[in-house]
């Protein structure tokens, strides 16, 4: 799953790029507003909110914006109602792929994903149509070039994560969707400094794509990912490093 590895490994860098982006902040603060729409305006009793603003804090966004999401979510102030939905599609070589959407006009979203998938050789596909290739799991990020791989092993594994890996310079802890913030926890009391954490949809198998189809489902999901709408995009498509490495450039 090598080339897999690297994809994310790049998704991460381009996400710290992408922090910078008015576009980033954008989809961050929907995603305050419907956690705290959700589970209330306290992120000590509302971990996903708890989640959100981390994300929030790791891109420097001012702590009014932050307040001012969550008071949309709770009524306090006015706000647009969101709803969260999920596309499923096949990408060019077969991959599939699953979209994690926050909308305010669901004809909007589709179509602007229909048409990401159209022009980049895929095919949007029926609910339910992918989603059984992949697990809902917490994926937590520590930095390994400052923490001591056997103790962060032994912690995480205490804290009850479920593996424990390391993909270049991070080391990353996969827990289930229950203990996700309660490793969390265990890894911060442990003095383990958390770089970022998601609920992600991991793929059981990956499927192996390469050659002109690697390039074009590597733009469809950059395509999809640019939509304002969409959230998250996950894929099980394995392409070779060193082709993922060119993209990169």
């Amino acid at each position: 799953m090598a080339g897999h590895s690297k994809w994310k490994q790049i998704k991460r860098k381009k996400a710290v790029t992408d922090s910078r982006r008015a576009s980033a902040w954008t989809k961050i603060i929907r995603e305050i507003t419907v956690a705290a729409k959700a589970g209330g305006g306290d992120p000590g009793g509302n971990p996903r909110l708890r989640l959100a603003i981390d994300s929030a804090r790791a891109v420097n966004m001012p702590k009014e914006n932050i307040e001012r999401a969550v008071k949309k979510g709770t009524g306090e102030l006015d706000g647009v109602s969101f709803e969260e939905l999920t596309y499923e599609g096949y990408g060019p070589g077969g991959a599939a792929i699953f979209i994690e959407v926050t909308t305010d006009n669901a004809n909007r979203a589709v179509a602007e994903i229909r048409h990401a998938f159209s022009r980049n050789g895929g095919n949007l596909g029926a609910s339910h149509s992918v989603g059984w290739m992949f697990d809902r799991k917490g994926q937590i990020y520590l930095d390994a070039t400052r923490q001591d791989e056997d103790a962060t092993l032994e912690a995480a594994l205490e804290a009850g994560a479920e593996d424990f890996s390391r993909e270049g310079d991070q080391y990353v802890v996969t827990t289930s969707p229950a203990a996700f913030h309660a490793v969390q926890d265990a890894l911060r009391t442990r003095g383990i400094a958390i770089e970022s954490a998601e609920l992600a949809m991991l793929p059981k198998n990956t499927v192996k794509v390469e050659g002109a189809d690697a390039e074009r489902i590597l733009k469809l999901v950059e395509a999809l990912e640019e939509l304002e709408d969409v959230s998250k995009v996950f894929s099980n498509f394995d392409i070779d490093a060193a082709q993922l490495a060119e993209a990169e450039a």
